[in-house]
């Protein structure tokens, strides 16, 4: 009896043990990043005296997510360990594409489909890819490509039509595997994206403009 109650104990404690093991190991924290807006642009970009908005793109589930995409072969995606962005993907495009518009200084107004602007043209970004991709491995670690892809479109309101659709994708090699490396590559790759994509379709913007005159909306 006295041997039954002594093992019986043991157990419960071996489980206790594994149990709180096991929370700690929860409980450890995720290294948060986050990315930049892109605020260099061409000096020879026109100013349009228009409102924009920008909706939050639309993303697969694979990408819709916190969580740092990389795919180790290309029909397995897979995600990088405690380690997070600091919201889902195309938040985060949203929020930076804004400020990106911003910092052009070449749109009256710039805001997300959440805050009721009244826009004269909506910019409705689509996030093909946002992910790394493992191209060679060897001894030392794995060669990875970051890839970002984005299709706009541009829709008059007043219209209510699509005026231009285009796709701008840049891709960086991250200096090594490192979480630190691949997230530089992610924010070299989706800055370039993003100046391709405001130096677009602000003078996508501005040549509709001028040959639809009519009042602005701001």
């Amino acid at each position: 009896m006295i041997r039954s109650v002594i093992l019986t104990f043991v157990m419960v404690s071996l489980a206790g043990c594994a149990g709180l093991g096991t929370l700690k190991q929860a409980a450890q924290p995720n290294d948060l990043y986050l990315l930049t807006p892109k605020s260099t642009f061409s000096s020879s970009l026109p100013r349009v005296q228009k409102q924009i908005v920008v909706q939050e793109p639309t993303a697969t589930a694979a990408v819709n997510t916190d969580q740092i995409a990389v795919q180790p072969t290309p029909l397995q995606v897979q995600y990088l360990p405690r380690a997070r962005w600091v919201d889902r993907a195309p938040i985060i495009v949203q929020s930076l594409m804004v400020e990106s518009y911003e910092n052009s200084g070449k749109v009256a107004a710039v805001g997300r489909s959440t805050v009721g602007l009244r826009a004269d043209y909506v910019i409705v970004p689509d996030l093909r890819e946002f992910q790394g991709i493992v191209v060679s491995e060897t001894e030392n670690g794995k060669s990875v490509r970051i890839e970002v892809r984005l299709n706009i479109k541009i829709i008059d309101e007043f219209e209510d039509k699509i005026i231009a659709s285009n796709s701008f994708q840049e891709n960086v090699v991250a200096v090594s595997d490192e979480t630190p490396d691949l997230v530089r590559a992610f924010d070299e790759a989706l800055g370039d994206t993003m100046r391709d994509a405001v130096e677009w379709s602000v003078r996508k913007i501005n040549a509709h403009a001028a040959s639809n005159p009519r009042p602005s909306l701001n």
